[in-house]
């Protein structure tokens, strides 16, 4: 089976990674773990519980076919997760990032410098710095208004459009034979 790492933290936006995870791990090539920073229960902002499966320090030298990283207000981009993630977009694995914290991480480990990208994040305020640091660290020249973006091996998304992130999420791993299959899954999706 094939890994899909899935980045969880406490009041983590679950509902924006709970689709991908479902269609993830109902298929016959790709499992989700889910991988923390610590070994301890994690309280999504729905009130579910969670609990990793392994912890970001171990997967180093784990090989898996992408990272997803969840939204929320959470800018705690610690050594072992900038590494992993440097790692994977070095060797071109799949990179997502929905919403506000999954798109900050990509950004704030230098991803998103040379890749067209989408976020909630408009602009630097009060708000954002007091959760995610003084400086802003989007590439804003590289920012495309759209729901959904991705480009080479990164797909980032806006919060409410997760099932489209859910679609492009299995595009990329070859889920699909093809974008008109990805659309008619679409459609299904959202009738």
């Amino acid at each position: 089976m094939k890994e899909v790492l899935f980045f969880i933290f406490d009041n983590m936006t679950d509902y924006e990674i709970t689709f991908t995870m479902h269609m993830i791990n109902t298929s016959e090539n790709f499992k989700a773990i889910t991988i923390a920073y610590e070994d301890k229960e994690i309280i999504g902002r729905s009130g579910a519980i969670y609990r990793p499966h392994r912890l970001v320090s171990d997967e180093q030298n784990i090989k898996c076919e992408g990272l997803i990283l969840c939204g929320g207000w959470y800018g705690d981009l610690r050594p072992e997760l900038k590494d992993l993630i440097g790692l994977l977009h070095k060797e071109e694995k799949l990179l997502g990032g929905i919403c506000g914290a999954g798109t900050f991480l990509l950004a704030k480990a230098g991803v998103l410098e040379n890749v067209r990208y989408t976020t909630p994040i408009v602009e630097w305020t009060d708000e954002h710095r007091a959760v995610f640091g003084p400086a802003d660290v989007f590439p804003r020249n590289n920012y495309i208004e759209k729901p959904v973006v991705r480009d080479q091996n990164v797909i980032t998304s806006l919060g409410n459009s997760f099932i489209d992130f859910t679609a492009e999420i299995c595009n990329g791993l070859g889920a699909f034979e093809s974008e008109s299959d990805k659309e008619a899954f679409l459609a299904f999706m959202k009738q």
